[in-house]
């Protein structure tokens, strides 16, 4: 299969396919989608097949606003889902909901219930609109490599496999949506992302749970590893900079070809590649990824970051996503905790 590069101003031939049951990446103000009928099966399982994702890893449905969540919704509105919705809608907010049988079972993952959003960025509306559907779309990169935030990620992973990849520009949040399950009360954080837990409670008036280990995979990034580059990922999660400096000198004699993102102060640690970001949870989490995917193009013999997990608003997703990417993770006590698939 030949993949093209469509420019942000010639939408038909991607609009045209995805009515007739192909499969379109295209820009969100997340990462990219890699876009297909949410209503249409077989366009759904070109989806699988090109990422190479599990049949049981449910699939996020965008549409334009609540309305359009009513018509894939069964029974009534969740409060929660209904509050969250006239809050952060369109933006990087996802409510999962009863669902019914609009939405294929393979889309929500042989689910009841369906994840549904409504994106802000201009080019992923402009689909919806014109296609006249929902779009079932998760990132449009194969299945556990980082999420793409701009279109060279997606042609780096997935050309040869999808026909279009629309090109518009870098993705602006750099993370994928904050996942609240609105099915059930108190409502659960599925996946943290750039709208932080407090704000969620602050909005609902009440506790948000987080998911037990025997949760149903009712999300994607529940199940399987995520997020990861070819070289392995160290994460140093600590503050004190005598802590941090001694982490590195110990992984520099283990990894001496290591690649590192952190703060400048920490790049005279390393003699090979050095990507800055700055300590705050806001700027990791707009580079994490492409982050990856820069450093990784160097084959080094690992990537490490440095940064001091919080829970505070981004901060939690970041440290989610760090969690999922790494194979080891450095304390400032130093202990090393061993992260397995």
């Amino acid at each position: 299969m030949i993949t093209e590069i469509l420019s942000a101003d010639n939408l038909s031939r991607g609009i045209d396919a995805l009515k007739n049951g192909e499969v379109v990446a295209f820009p969100t103000e997340t990462v990219y989608g890699l876009g297909a009928d949410a209503t249409n099966s077989e366009a759904c399982k070109k989806i699988f097949e090109a990422k190479g994702r599990p049949a049981d890893n449910p699939l996020i449905v965008h549409v334009l606003d609540i309305k359009e969540l009513e018509n894939v919704l069964t029974g009534q509105m969740p409060k929660s889902a209904q509050r969250l919705v006239e809050k952060f809608w369109p933006g990087p907010l996802t409510v999962i909901v009863p669902s019914n049988d609009t939405i294929p079972l393979l889309v929500r993952g042989f689910m009841p219930t369906v994840a549904v959003r409504s994106p802000s960025h201009p080019i992923a509306r402009e689909l919806i609109q014109a296609v006249g559907r929902p779009l079932a779309a998760p990132s449009a990169n194969r299945s556990g490599r980082p999420s793409p935030t701009r279109a060279a990620d997606v042609w780096q992973d997935l050309r040869g496999r999808i026909p279009y990849i629309i090109d518009g520009g870098n993705s602006p949040v750099g993370l994928e949506s904050t996942i609240v399950d609105c099915s059930v009360d108190p409502p659960l954080l599925l996946r943290p992302g750039f709208i932080g837990l407090q704000t969620l409670e602050s909005v609902l008036g009440g506790r948000v749970l987080r998911p037990g280990a025997d949760a149903p995979h009712k999300a994607p990034g529940m199940k399987y590893r995520h997020y990861a580059p070819r070289a392995p990922v160290i994460w140093i999660n600590m503050k004190e900079d005598y802590h941090i400096e001694q982490a590195l000198l110990q992984l520099k004699e283990e990894f001496p070809g290591m690649a590192l993102m952190a703060s400048r102060q920490w790049q005279r640690c390393v003699a090979g590649p050095f990507l800055q970001v700055e300590d705050t949870a806001q700027d990791i989490a707009h580079n994490l990824f492409s982050g990856f995917r820069e450093l990784d193009q160097a084959k080094p013999d690992a990537i490490v970051v440095v940064w001091e997990e919080n829970d505070q608003g981004v901060g939690l997703a970041v440290a989610n996503r760090l969690e999922k990417a790494c194979t080891k993770q450095l304390t400032w006590e130093g202990c090393v905790r061993q992260v397995t698939d």
